[in-house]
């Protein structure tokens, strides 16, 4: 059995795919699925193809990069929120990046631009390998620190 890796109640985040890095992330293990704050999203036809365009963050929040993207490979899916009420969000798959390493795992976007963290990391992705410890914070974000001094 692999060693699981420490991750305390939050953390910063690379998304390498999506261009953003050290994005803040609460660890919620009551959450299935991961969220990710979204500002606008659409379902375009382009190239005769349905594809889902959108935009992440919003334009007050400090590493709001107003790229826009175009994915072909996505759904819609009921989710529940935090208030037990079902919507209907986008799911998009993507590469997270945390402790050198890098993991496939789902997205909803979900606006949460009104919470302190844009993204956060739900069991799905969390049982590729992790154990919480709430007494601990920001851990991938310090060994990339570290790396990065030592290089």
């Amino acid at each position: 059995m692999a060693e699981k890796i420490l991750i305390g109640r939050n953390d910063k985040i690379d998304l390498p795919k999506l261009d953003l890095y050290d994005l803040d992330a609460k660890i919620d293990t009551g959450a299935f699925t991961s969220a990710i704050h979204y500002h606008h999203a659409e379902i375009v036809e382009r190239d005769g193809r349905r594809v889902l365009h959108f935009t992440l963050l919003d334009p007050t929040h400090p590493d709001y990069n107003g790229k826009s993207f175009y994915f072909e490979q996505f759904e819609e899916r009921e989710i529940k929120n935090s208030f037990g009420d079902s919507e209907k969000r986008f799911i998009i798959t993507t590469v997270i990046h945390m402790f050198g390493k890098d993991f496939i795992t789902e997205f909803s976007l979900s606006n949460r631009g009104n919470l302190k963290f844009p993204i956060l990391l739900g069991r799905k992705l969390l049982k590729k390998g992790f154990v919480v410890d709430v007494a601990h914070h920001n851990l991938s974000f310090k060994s990339k620190q570290k790396k990065n001094k030592i290089s």
